[in-house]
């Protein structure tokens, strides 16, 4: 198995079960990455982006969750432009099979471990 890979998943608060469904995903035991859970619980001020710029440069890489959600959505977005300012691989997973929401710069994919997983060995 791989080496261990620590991922940030940025996700609009409104996608907050397919954030779950993905963190129970990363603790199935043969899983190739350790998630780094960075939810929102506090209102979005210069301390919370501090902690956030620092988990996404720890991180090997972030996936995006993507939907209509996202576009209203100012931490996620924010959280987005962070790993592309910190050259971070980036990689969108739609959240839904009824919504392909497009983000500008984001290549987004099926939600599929396959896709995840290759994502993740990439990094």
């Amino acid at each position: 198995m791989a080496s261990q890979k620590i991922i940030f998943v940025a996700f609009a608060i409104e996608d907050v079960r397919i954030r779950d469904l993905i963190k129970g995903q990363s603790l199935h035991t043969r899983s190739p990455f350790e998630y780094v859970d960075m939810s929102v619980k506090e209102a979005y001020d210069e301390e919370w982006k501090k902690k956030v710029r620092t988990r996404i440069l720890r991180s090997d890489g972030v996936i995006a969750i993507v939907s209509k959600n996202s576009l209203s959505s100012t931490g996620q977005m924010w959280e987005i432009q962070c790993a592309k300012e910190e050259r971070k691989p980036l990689r969108g997973v739609w959240g839904y099979t009824t919504d392909r929401t497009n983000l500008v710069g984001v290549n987004t994919v099926i939600w599929a471990w396959d896709n995840i997983a290759a994502f993740i060995d990439s990094l």
